[in-house]
């Protein structure tokens, strides 16, 4: 944890996300966004959107972002709807550059409604 991350996209990279998750809850560490190269000028939006299979578009708060200086930092972002029993969501990170940059992260995160417990004996 508090690792960077690699996206699919060679110039993206992002801040780890805990495996399972509280649904609502402030992530443990800030969720950054890192852009290699000079490409991404400050004041570009950055988005964060989350689904799967069975939630194609989940709810999230504090989505949107600002560059600066190559990072973009997402203030309390949460997820607020959650992946279903045994599921995690693919993140999606797009740069609002023109033409957009779109990174992916798979099975990012499992968001159910009380998070990690201790498993049934």
């Amino acid at each position: 944890p508090g690792g960077l991350v690699q996206t699919d996209s060679p110039n993206l990279l992002c801040s780890s996300l805990p495996k399972h998750w509280r649904c609502n809850k402030t992530l443990p560490q800030p969720f950054t966004v890192f852009a290699l190269g000079n490409d991404v000028p400050d004041g570009v939006l950055v988005t964060v959107m989350a689904g799967n299979e069975e939630n194609s578009s989940a709810e999230l708060r504090n989505a949107t972002a600002t560059m600066k200086q190559g990072f973009a930092h997402f203030n309390d972002l949460r997820f607020v709807g959650r992946s279903g029993r045994g599921k995690s969501f693919t993140i999606s990170i797009n740069v609002l550059t023109s033409p957009p940059q779109i990174a992916t992260l798979q099975r990012a995160i499992k968001v159910t409604v009380d998070g990690q417990r201790q498993p049934r004996r």
